[in-house]
């Protein structure tokens, strides 16, 4: 199948299901995408297992598999989901809890990296998986982040008070930054290359502030040249090139992309609407990427569903998957209740904050993503699967039960 052809199938699926959850009306969006891909694709599994045949199973796990996930999320979708979702962000909120997002950003993903990766090293020989300390503090890295994409198209159709959501929105488009800066090292230490502290934290530097101050100079060249001009045409045209030149960019310089693009994203929505974008450009520049964002995540989450076809898992992966969950949200509990239970002596926050960041730190197609791209080696089938298995809880139970926590928690 030419890629013309896949990509129309991805399509022609995406919009079948879209209008069957629409018209059911039983689930969010994205999420019943989501559990209908996983849904078909645990049907086919099923009447392969009763009647061999009848699906051509193997022919459907080669057609997904000309799908690389990975460079599909990491470089392709990522870059336009993170710059659309930053265009909407209110800066002067954001800048106004700085302290607290860049807190659980960074902080708070480094402590969450140490207690999963420290659990799962020392219970993975009881549950039957041999995973080595440097592998379960990769694992660490990449399943401990909050999924931008997911958290995103959730806060859409659940109602947060403003505050408390300008930290969930800050916190997961600069956190996944952090992880996959901290994923990169921990993967070369896993590998055996030799990192000193020095090594970290230059790459942390280098990576991190040079994907930020890459997204502040882009962004202000696109700002200035919208600006300059007054056709709304053109200027959608310079928003594109402007999230795939930086995202390019990055990847050059081996800087953070997904900052970069975020960084730009926000300059340009804030600044643009002040004295550079015309009422009629706001209209058409704000709906494309709205449209924009809604189709990628559409094709992301049925994608994530339908990867079940490919991802065979043994069932000696059942106990560690089982581990992981509860795992995740203790460490994310406790990653979130710190920086807050400090903070609140110096500020008030929401009633309620701990639960909702902890129930509402989503995982999504970027965990998995960064779990396709290890390379491979005796741990890799254990961590993929045990991060499938997060992301599908994730995104499943506490997506779909994230209203009734807040409403809970929130009305006490």
């Amino acid at each position: 199948m030419s890629q013309f052809e896949l990509v129309a199938m991805l399509l022609i699926l995406t919009a079948t299901f879209s209008w069957v959850n629409v018209k059911l009306a039983v689930m969010p969006h994205t999420i019943g995408l989501l559990v209908m891909g996983l849904s078909a694709s645990l049907i086919v599994i099923g009447a392969e297992a009763v009647m061999p045949g009848l699906f051509n199973y193997e022919g459907l796990s080669v057609l997904l598999r000309q799908v690389d996930f990975q460079q599909t999320v990491l470089e392709g979708m990522l870059a336009f989901l993170l710059f659309a979702g930053a265009l909407h962000v209110d800066v002067v909120s954001l800048r106004s809890r700085a302290l607290t997002i860049g807190t659980m950003a960074s902080l708070g993903v480094v402590a969450s990296t140490a207690i999963i990766g420290s659990v799962v090293w020392a219970a993975s020989d009881l549950l039957g998986v041999t995973i080595s300390l440097p592998w379960a503090l990769v694992f660490g890295a990449l399943i401990s982040p909050t999924d931008p994409v997911a958290v995103l198209a959730t806060l859409k159709a659940v109602k947060v008070p403003k505050g408390l959501k300008i930290v969930m929105t800050g916190e997961t488009l600069f956190n996944d930054g952090v992880g996959v800066v901290l994923f990169a090292v921990l993967v070369h230490a896993a590998t055996g290359d030799e990192f000193g502290a020095f090594q970290v934290a230059e790459m942390f530097v280098v990576e991190a502030f040079g994907g930020a101050a890459l997204g502040a100079v882009t962004g202000y060249v696109a700002y200035r040249a919208m600006r300059a001009i007054d056709d709304y045409s053109i200027e959608v045209l310079i928003s594109l090139a402007l999230v795939v030149g930086t995202y390019a960019i990055a990847s050059r310089l081996i800087v953070s992309g997904p900052l970069a693009v975020v960084v730009a994203g926000l300059l340009v929505g804030s600044r643009g609407p002040r004295d550079a974008l015309s009422e009629e450009t706001q209209r058409y520049l704000f709906g494309f990427w709205t449209l924009v964002d809604e189709m990628l995540n559409s094709v992301l989450f049925l994608l994530i569903g339908l990867e079940v076809l490919v991802l065979r898992f043994e069932p000696a992966f059942g106990w560690l998957m089982a581990l992981a969950v509860p795992l995740v949200l203790v460490a994310r509990l406790i990653a979130v209740s710190g920086p807050v239970l400090l903070l609140g002596m110096f500020r008030k926050f929401e009633s309620g904050t701990i639960p909702v960041l902890t129930w509402g730190g989503l995982r999504g197609g970027i965990s998995v993503a960064l779990a396709l791209s290890l390379p491979e080696g005796a741990e890799k089938s254990a961590l993929l699967a045990a991060t499938y298995g997060v992301v599908l809880f994730s995104l499943i139970v506490q997506g779909l039960s994230l209203r009734v926590v807040i409403q809970r928690v929130l009305l006490k």
